[in-house]
């Protein structure tokens, strides 16, 4: 039956419950093996809290409850279903992806942080994607490099 015909609330909660999926990256969703795990983690704590909203007797408050978690796993899924799975680095003479990095800013900073796929990333726990501008211009290049980031310099102090 469509919501036209239910009660007005019903029409406003089915509104509600339509939210727009996650956007997906165009670009190849490598990961780490951690990442993976992580992904598939996401993806089963979506699937029981869309479980368990699906046990709540109200219509209009089930949908609301599954409207997030379904959204999440439809975005996991694909994640999941698209992951490439990368070997850790062999080698620690150039930059590649699962490298840990330290490198310093021409402004006198010193920064590390290990490179890692698009959904891992996290900058403030020292991770960041492999399609970031400052991972881009690193990728290939050894200890003693000199890259530049926009505006910065970089040069390439270890590679983990």
């Amino acid at each position: 039956m469509s919501v036209a015909f239910t009660k007005e609330e019903s029409a406003e909660t089915a509104a509600e419950t339509l939210l727009p999926d996650r956007p997906i990256s165009p670009h190849p969703n490598l990961v780490t093996e951690a990442g993976l795990k992580a992904l598939e983690a996401q993806l089963q704590q979506a699937r029981e809290a869309h479980d368990a909203a699906s046990l709540i007797d109200d219509v209009n408050e089930r949908r609301r409850q599954a409207a997030i978690p379904l959204r999440d796993m439809r975005y996991f899924t694909a994640r999941v279903r698209t992951a490439q799975l990368m070997p850790a680095p062999t080698s620690t003479d150039t930059v590649a992806f699962g490298s840990t990095v330290t490198f310093s800013r021409n402004d006198g900073r010193v920064q590390t942080y290990r490179i890692v796929g698009e959904d891992e990333a996290d900058p403030k726990a020292g991770s960041i994607s492999f399609v970031s501008p400052v991972a881009k211009s690193l990728m290939g290049k050894a200890v003693g490099d000199v890259v530049g980031a926009g505006p910065q310099e970089l040069e390439i102090i270890s590679i983990k």
